[in-house]
């Protein structure tokens, strides 16, 4: 794995566990306590951080899918974790450890271990 995949794989990381949470705390503190009490002034902003961090999670999900070649699978299934409340959270999970393994095998490479 050269720099560029990873740190592409390391910036999909960063921005897949806020993206995550934002989609349940716009649901949560905007949607349902905007229906139950007064409290609305929490959907606008709330909404505009989660399509910002959505869309930043898109972009570099695009960025990571160039740089690996993964397969179209794998690819939609991060971006369908993205989309269900607190899937992002297995989503960082998996991206944890495809990250730590390109990085053994990109190790065994350079010492010449493995011809892979």
């Amino acid at each position: 794995m050269d720099i560029k995949t990873a740190s592409a794989l390391h910036r999909l990381r960063l921005i897949s566990l806020p993206e995550a949470l934002s989609f349940p705390a716009l649901i949560i503190f905007g949607s349902v306590l905007s229906r139950v009490s007064d409290i609305d002034f929490l959907m606008m902003p709330l909404g505009a951080l989660h399509g910002i961090l959505f869309t930043i999670y898109a972009v570099f999900l695009l960025d990571v899918w160039v740089k690996t070649k993964w397969p179209l699978k794998r690819v939609a299934l991060f971006f369908l974790l993205a989309v269900i409340p607190f899937g992002g959270l297995y989503g960082e999970k998996l991206l944890k450890r495809y990250e730590s393994d390109g990085l053994i095998a990109a190790r065994a490479r350079a010492e010449g271990t493995v011809n892979a």
